[in-house]
C-alpha cells in the first residue's frame, strides 16, 4: 500500500523550539518525529511512502533517502509554493500508482488499525474513508459526524461546549479523486471534502478511532510526545 505524507508546511507555531528544520523532522530522542510515523505505517503493511515536501524538504530526502534503511520505498514530491493540503496531494498524485492510497499529516502520530479503513472502502466502494476521533469539547474544532459509517457532516461549527467527533486527519482515497482537485492552493479539509459531501455524488464514510493521538504543532505537545516516548507509551 502507498501513503502520501504531507510534510510541506512551515511549522510556524513550533518555530520557537524547532527553528532549523521542517516540523515533521523535529527530533524526538535522536530521531525525527516523522520516523515514528513511518515506522507505525510500516507495521500495518504500508511500505511505499510519498513525501509531499516543501520548506527545507531536502532535509527529509537527505535523511530518508530511498527508504531502504527502514525497509520501505520512498519518493518525493516537492512543491515550489504552498499548495494547501489538497494541492499537495494532487502534486504528489503523479507518483501514486494504486487505485487507493492513504493520506496523513506528517506532524501527527495516530495509532490506527488501517485495515479497518481498507475493509470499509471495499465493503461500500467508498471514494474516501476518513478517521474521526472523539474530543471532550467539539466547539473548539469543526465537527465531523458519521451515521452508520457514512459521513453526514464535516467541518461543521458547533456553538455549545460538548463532546463530539472531529477529523483525525487520516484518509484512504480513490486515485480518481485527484482529477477533482483544481490546480493551485486548495484545502482538502475546507474546500474539497465539504464540496464532495454536499454534491452527494461521492461516497464518503469513515470510522471513529480511539488510539493514541498527538499533533506536535505546538511546543507543549512536542515536549509531551518526547515524554511519552521516554515512558514507552510510543514504541518504534
Amino acid at each position: 500500500m502507498q501513503a502520501v505524507l504531507l510534510a510541506g508546511g512551515l511549522g510556524t507555531r513550533l518555530r520557537s523550539v524547532v527553528s532549523d528544520r521542517p516540523k515533521p523532522m523535529a527530533l524526538i530522542e535522536g530521531r525525527p518525529f516523522m520516523e515514528y510515523v513511518v515506522r507505525e505505517l510500516k507495521k500495518h503493511g504500508i511500505t511505499e511512502i510519498i513525501f509531499a515536501v516543501g520548506y527545507k524538504g531536502s532535509m527529509v530526502e537527505e535523511y530518508f533517502k530511498d527508504g531502504s534503511q527502514l525497509g520501505i520505498q520512498v519518493s518525493y514530491a516537492y512543491e515550489e509554493t504552498l499548495l494547501g493540503t489538497a494541492g499537495a496531494i494532487k502534486n504528489a498524485g503523479r507518483l501514486v500508482t494504486e487505485e487507493r492510497f492513504f493520506v496523513l499529516n506528517a506532524d501527527t502520530f495516530y495509532q490506527i488499525d488501517y485495515s479497518r479503513l481498507t475493509l470499509l472502502c471495499q465493503e461500500r466502494d467508498l471514494d474516501m474513508a476518513l478517521v474521526l476521533r472523539e474530543v471532550s469539547d467539539v466547539s473548539r474544532y469543526g465537527q465531523a459526524v458519521l451515521k452508520d459509517s457514512w459521513l453526514t457532516a464535516f467541518d461543521e461549527k458547533v456553538a455549545e461546549s460538548r463532546p463530539g467527533t472531529i477529523n483525525g486527519g487520516v484518509y484512504l482515497m480513490k486515485r480518481s479523486l485527484l482529477d477533482e482537485i483544481p490546480e493551485g492552493k486548495v484545502s482538502l479539509e475546507h474546500d474539497m471534502i465539504p464540496k464532495w459531501l454536499h454534491s452527494g455524488d461521492k461516497k464518503l464514510g469513515g470510522i471513529v478511532n480511539d488510539g493514541y493521538f498527538i499533533d506536535i504543532g505546538v511546543p507543549k505537545d512536542y515536549f509531551r510526545f518526547i515524554e511519552d516516548v521516554k515512558k514507552g507509551a510510543v514504541i518504534l
